[in-house]
């Protein structure tokens, strides 16, 4: 029995197979990323007729002069409520005295008029109005006066000069300051007039700046000599030069990379251009112009000294006066550098920018109407 026992011995189960692996999910293959937007088309120029001109400031025209001034007293209006209303705290028929003064004084000073200017404004002032008893509106019709008779000196139009042409517009400033509006809208003005514009995208450092010249250049008929992205700006410039004088162009307008004024190897690279434009010209370029941002207030004099270190700066043209409320900072620069103010930029339309003009602009920062003192 112990040998049958030995058979019939109960085997163990043996353990059932591993179950088989699952086969592996693919991965999953990621999708191409979208292509990015194309860039946006700079916004609408309104091109505006042809005696709303830097060139010409249609003094035959009171009805475009009255409207001009409506836009740039709606533009000044944060810079006009600023001061207007300061000088209404100050001057509630009281007398004119240190204590008045000291108060105008400083209300200037924050108005971004600067302190040299408000120095000069205070002295005058003291010298023909102290110990009398003023109003705001007194006050306002004075101030006014004041700052016409400084900016007086700096209200010089823009007028190329046909015996240079091709008259060569270096157009500089920081980034965001507004060149290549400001380039599409000269460029719109004077070929309204009948001179032939042509158009170089120098800012080679992005891509969409130099199609958005091109749009601005299709807009307003004027070619562009354009590179490709990253090209050298003055090797561009000196190409746009030789095209210009080959095609007969009155105008030849150089747009210049943003570029901050502490920046010293990009300011470098102006002067290098200027160099590059006198191989061809020696008295080329023949306006160095600085736009300047009126939103920085104070910073655009320091902007100004630095560029006209660099560019020999010939003028300036200050926009975005209709989003600041530091729309004094133009009397800081006149009274700073003695540099023409060639015009000044309230909004889009072409007829937004237009020469620079001492009365209206006083009048219009302080809070005055056209017609009445």
């Amino acid at each position: 029995m112990a040998l049958f026992g030995k058979f019939f011995r109960r085997k163990e189960a043996a353990p059932p197979p591993p179950p088989p692996p699952e086969p592996m999910a693919p991965e999953p293959i990621a999708a191409p990323p979208p292509p990015p937007p194309p860039p946006e088309p700079p916004p609408e120029l309104v091109i505006d007729p042809p005696a709303d001109s830097l060139i010409e400031a249609a003094p035959d025209a009171p009805e475009a002069k009255r409207g001009f001034f409506s836009r740039l007293r709606q533009g000044l209006a944060r810079s006009a409520t600023k001061l207007s209303g300061g000088i209404g705290a100050i001057f509630t028929r009281r007398l004119l005295d240190e204590a008045a003064l000291e108060e105008l004084s400083d209300l200037l000073v924050m108005s971004d008029i600067g302190v040299a200017a408000s120095e000069t404004i205070i002295d005058n002032f003291r010298a023909t109005r102290f110990g009398r008893e003023v109003t705001d509106s007194e006050i306002r019709a004075a101030l006014a006066s004041e700052i016409a008779a400084m900016l007086e000196p700096v209200a010089i139009p823009l007028v190329p000069e046909p015996e240079r042409a091709p008259y060569v517009v270096l157009v500089v400033g920081v980034n965001g300051s507004g060149k290549t509006t400001t380039i599409a809208k000269l460029s719109a003005l004077w070929g309204s007039q009948g001179l032939r514009c042509m158009l170089c995208a120098g800012d080679t450092f992005r891509a969409a700046a130099v199609e958005q010249l091109k749009v601005w250049g299709e807009r307003t008929g004027a070619p562009v000599v354009a590179g490709a992205p990253g090209a050298d700006a003055p090797g561009l410039a000196f190409e746009a030069l030789a095209e210009a004088k080959r095609l007969g162009a009155d105008v030849l307008l150089i747009d210049t990379a943003g570029r901050l004024h502490n920046k010293t190897e990009l300011m470098a690279e102006l002067a290098k251009m200027i160099r590059v434009l006198q191989k061809q010209d020696s008295t080329a370029p023949h306006a160095v112009l600085l736009v300047l941002d009126a939103t920085t207030g104070q910073n655009a004099v320091q902007q100004a000294y630095t560029f006209r270190e660099i560019t020999n700066v010939t003028g300036l043209i200050v926009t975005k006066l209709d989003g600041s409320a530091k729309g004094g900072v133009v009397v800081a620069l006149a009274q700073a550098f003695g540099l023409p103010v060639h015009a000044v930029g309230v909004g889009e339309a072409a007829s937004d920018l237009r020469p620079f003009d001492p009365n209206v602009f006083a009048r219009g920062l302080v809070g005055l109407n056209e017609e009445n003192p």
